[in-house]
């Protein structure tokens, strides 16, 4: 189950890279995200992605997971209509 972040936590991650998907359904908001790590965010960064797709919680958790420790799902907020979900890119 994907780690849902207090709002304080929220504030505290720096995004370095922000992809704002909401208004899209799955699965624009997971190809969104896939574009944006292999493209824009470099190793040790993190990215931001904005969902109002909440089907979007467990398929980037999942994806992550997936991924061979490349990249790592930190969480989301629920930032009220959308999610603001956080991921880690490892490699």
């Amino acid at each position: 189950m994907a780690k849902q972040l207090t709002k304080e936590d929220a504030e505290k991650i720096k995004a370095d890279v922000v992809v704002d998907a909401r208004g899209q359904s799955c699965p624009g908001p997971m190809l969104e995200a896939k574009k944006a790590l292999a493209a824009k965010v470099k190793a040790g960064q993190i990215l931001e992605l904005l969902s109002s797709d909440h089907g979007t919680r467990h398929d980037l958790e999942t994806m992550c997971e997936r991924s061979g420790g490349k990249w790592v799902y930190i969480g989301f907020f629920d930032a009220g209509g959308y999610d603001r979900h956080f991921v880690k890119k490892e490699k």
